[in-house]
């Protein structure tokens, strides 16, 4: 028996992710995997571009259901996953992470009884006020196989009640990305020639939630406090999200923003992987860069009250700072940055680089079972 599996996919942390199973995948002569993009992501820099670098095959269906409201977006991605798993009539669902094409996904599958395998499962910030959050709590209690990429994602599950038998302990595949593409980029990247950054001497920032990016109040804190840290510290870095650039143009803030900081466009996995790597600091609301971060062994401040990855703070890889008084940043950073070589590394927070084995031979058994 070979067993079909449709991967639903649809913003940048679910490629990179999906990068590591499906190699493995595509080694096994039992799987066949179907990709569906969802288009939540749907630009060249959001999108195409990642598929290119990390050798992810071209999907074999793509929605084009993106850019717009939480409720729209995901019930139009609802109704043609629905339709797709129709046609294709899979074992299997894999969904990945905790985006609105997650959901939909998994709720396209259970509705059709099919069985859905959830990856990073387990994950809560306990705040139900972020979209992220409801989208991985139903995604969780839909699901048939729950691979936790941490211990405490794991006790979050039995805490919820998930039997002990649907929860696989696996480690994180972004770990598998960040080790295998670490290299790559090394090998393949001049992005920091190209725009004039030596190492270690700027700090990364990213900004692309929407309570961060559709808030004007909170989008210009947030600027101010990055302009000082610019001004006082050394350079920081900005790669511009669509919405974050929206946003900034709606807010009359963009030229504020070109004249007191390096903004760059949306950037690939590969030079990211590289900005990331060299940067002295990582300021960041983004979830997968948290960890990333912590990869490279960068110190990182995420511009959050919570984190969904409690073991970074715990070891003090990450510091969530939601105060955005820029005096007060400003002392912070300088403090992270002086006491960076005091951090101890905290080791195996992630697994050991084989997330994706294990999953594709989890999702392999299945077929004799």
């Amino acid at each position: 028996m070979k067993l079909k599996i449709i991967t639903i996919i649809g913003a940048r942390p679910q490629f990179i992710k999906a990068s590591a199973v499906s190699r493995i995948i595509r080694s096994r002569a039992d799987i066949n995997e179907i990709i569906v993009h969802t288009g939540q992501h749907f630009d060249t820099e959001m999108s195409a571009i990642f598929f290119r670098e990390l050798d992810i095959p071209e999907p074999d269906y793509n929605l084009g259901v993106g850019n717009l409201s939480h409720g729209a977006m995901t019930g139009r991605q609802l109704e043609k996953i629905e339709k797709v798993l129709m046609d294709e009539t899979p074992n299997m669902v894999l969904v990945y992470g905790d985006t609105n094409s997650t959901l939909a996904g998994a709720l396209a599958a259970v509705k059709l009884h099919i069985k859905v395998a959830h990856v990073e499962a387990g994950l809560r910030s306990f705040n139900r006020e972020m979209p992220e959050e409801i989208n991985r709590i139903l995604t969780d209690h839909a699901s048939d196989i729950l691979f936790a990429p941490t211990k405490q994602a794991a006790i979050n599950l039995k805490n919820e009640g998930v039997p002990d038998t649907d929860i696989f302990l696996t480690g994180d595949v972004m770990y598998d990305a960040a080790l295998y593409y670490s290299r790559k980029a090394e090998a393949k990247s001049d992005f920091l020639q190209q725009n004039n950054l030596k190492e270690k001497e700027y700090i990364l920032a990213t900004v692309h939630r929407a309570e961060n990016t559709d808030s004007p109040g909170r989008l210009k804190e947030i600027i101010r406090v990055l302009i000082e840290v610019n001004r006082r510290i050394i350079p920081v870095v900005l790669p511009l999200h669509p919405r974050t650039r929206q946003s900034l143009e709606k807010g009359g803030l963009l030229d504020w923003v070109r004249k007191n900081m390096v903004i760059t466009p949306p950037v690939g996995f590969i030079n990211m992987v590289m900005l990331e790597k060299n940067a002295k600091l990582i300021i960041t609301d983004s979830g997968g860069v948290q960890k990333e971060a912590y990869f490279h062994k960068v110190p990182c401040i995420t511009l959050r009250q919570e984190t969904e990855w409690t073991e970074l703070v715990e070891c003090g890889w990450n510091h969530l700072e939601d105060s955005l008084n820029p005096d007060s940043f400003v002392q912070i950073v300088e403090n992270i940055i002086a006491g960076k070589d005091e951090i101890p590394y905290c080791e195996g927070l992630y697994g050991n680089g084989d997330a994706a084995k294990k999953i594709v031979d989890h999702l392999g058994d299945k077929v004799n079972s």
